[in-house]
């Protein structure tokens, strides 16, 4: 699986001030860092709980065959675009009746190509997430955010540690989702 955030969760408003705040930083020079840590946070977040913290606009690009694949991505609330790719990179778009989507009550996205034509892959666009912006961010994942990007942002010199503080996963372990492979 190959995923592309096309448009991500904005983090310079309401998600830099609470950091910020956090942080007691009241100048300017650093915002652009700021978020980008935010950003990491969220990543590391996602990878954590195996949910999608904010809403995006993602693709992810799987192979082109008739079983039903899951979107590594969750929760997905929509499944707006299905292309194809052929062996040269080029995209085609392919037919409605071509293809079939679904949406499983985890928030699973899944997709199956009934008539791939020439192509291999898939590109399948789709939104994504548990929360719509930051202010509806449930408290625990979005304080261990704030607490992930603040550490990291004190440890900087540091290299930061490999894995997220205690207090951190704590603050995530009651929206972790376990798959077994």
């Amino acid at each position: 699986m190959k995923r592309a955030i096309l448009a991500p969760a904005e983090l310079g408003g309401a998600a830099l001030s609470e950091l910020k705040h956090w942080l007691a930083i009241q100048t300017t020079h650093e915002d652009e860092a700021l978020v980008r840590l935010i950003r990491a946070a969220l990543d590391i977040c996602e990878a954590f709980t195996g949910v999608m913290p904010l809403a995006a606009t993602c693709e992810e690009i799987i192979a082109a065959t008739p079983d039903w694949q899951t979107l590594a991505t969750r929760p997905v609330h929509a499944i707006t675009g299905v292309e194809g790719i052929l062996s040269d990179g080029a995209r085609l778009v392919l037919p409605v009746d071509a293809y079939e989507v679904d949406i499983s009550p985890d928030g699973s996205g899944l997709v199956r190509v009934n008539r791939p034509g020439a192509a291999g892959r898939m590109a399948v666009r789709f939104a994504a997430g548990l929360a719509p912006g930051w202010g509806s961010l449930p408290d625990g994942l979005r304080q261990g955010i704030i607490r992930l990007a603040a550490h990291q942002y004190r440890e900087r010199d540091d290299g930061g540690a490999a894995q997220p503080p205690a207090a951190v996963t704590a603050l995530w372990r009651p929206w972790r989702r376990m798959r077994i492979i």
